[in-house]
């Protein structure tokens, strides 16, 4: 079967290669045929060594990922030879708090990822894709899409006519502009790029701020909603933007951390998170439960991931050099033949 392969860290050992086909899957497992897969920035940062250089190499890259059920093992039930699905990021985390082999066990690190043919999986780390979805927009689901419903709908409770901040237009952001405004929500959106912004306004942001003009945005957030600030605020840009967000967020607000992508400060000062009583959740994707959850609701409302650009197989490494440069609006996606 056809595979990328990473021999050891850096993108230049990324490879195109045969590798043998997996089998026949055992008990209480599944034989997936990989159709697509997307890109997320841990797949750069995994290819690069710098997310977990102890990762085991050589490794198959990439976390997310949408295909068919070809065989199916003993003791396996709820699916069938042919069925459309997409592969869970951690495939034994099932429901509540994941322990710590449950978020550990991954794919795309320390697990072989989805830029393959093939893979042999357990059942568990399977759900049945939307039905209106293309493989190539299934595959942006399973970390972007299931990463803004957890921090929406699984940890907290994001409710209709509440106020949503969401830092740029990546993957996550997106989804989560979709969501919150699926539900109702009135969306804040930030970003650098006066284009991006207005594309974000197409899909439903009510209120666009340019992070580059406006650098307290934090402060321009309180003055848009009259003094009290948001009711939850989508941080994509860790310290580096924790600061603005603590300013926007309101009373009891949630902050709802998911990257870390504008690094580090010196000096944060912390006592308004205990003051004002603000809520700062981790998020780290989801369990399946959540992901069946949200594939219904995407099946419901007929909503349609934003994927920017689709290339083959043989083009990885341009995908990811794309994935670095940040001018993506949306998903990324590599078709699998």
């Amino acid at each position: 079967m056809k595979a990328v392969q990473l021999s050891s860290f850096g993108k230049e050992n990324l490879s195109l290669i045969d590798l043998p086909d997996p089998g026949k899957p055992g008990p209480g497992e599944v034989l997936v045929r990989f159709r697509a897969a997307s890109l997320n920035f841990r797949d750069y940062l995994v290819v690069q060594g710098k997310y977990n250089p102890n990762f085991p190499v050589p490794m198959v890259p990439c976390s997310d990922g949408s295909g068919e059920i070809v065989d199916i093992g003993e003791n396996v039930t709820g699916i069938k030879t042919g069925d459309k699905i997409n592969a869970t990021f951690a495939p034994y985390w099932l429901s509540g708090h994941a322990n710590k082999k449950e978020l550990r066990t991954t794919l795309g690190g320390p697990l072989d990822g989805t830029l393959r043919q093939y893979a042999i999986l357990p059942a568990s780390g399977v759900v049945p894709m939307p039905s209106h979805l293309s493989f190539e927009e299934a595959a942006t689901l399973p970390c972007a899409g299931l990463t803004a419903w957890s921090s929406f709908f699984v940890e907290n409770q994001l409710k209709k006519g509440e106020s949503v901040v969401i830092q740029g237009t990546g993957g996550v952001s997106l989804f989560a502009l979709q969501f919150a405004k699926a539900i109702g929500a009135t969306v804040y959106l930030t970003s650098s790029s006066d284009e991006k912004l207005e594309r974000g306004k197409s899909l439903g942001a009510d209120h666009l701020i340019n992070y580059r003009n406006i650098t307290s945005w934090g402060e321009k957030i309180r003055e848009l909603t009259g003094g009290e600030g948001a009711d939850h605020i989508v941080e994509v840009g860790g310290a580096g933007t924790l600061e603005q967000s603590i300013k926007a967020v309101k009373l009891f607000g949630t902050i709802h951390l998911i990257g870390i992508l504008a690094g580090a400060i010196k000096d944060l000062n912390l006592l308004p998170l205990v003051m004002n009583q603000i809520k700062v959740q981790g998020i780290v994707v989801g369990h399946r439960e959540g992901f069946l959850a949200m594939n219904k609701a995407i099946e419901e409302w007929k909503l349609k991931p934003v994927v920017d650009k689709v290339y083959e197989l043989s083009e990885f490494k341009d995908a990811l050099e794309y994935l670095k440069d940040g001018k993506h609006f949306g998903k990324i996606v590599v078709r699998i033949p």
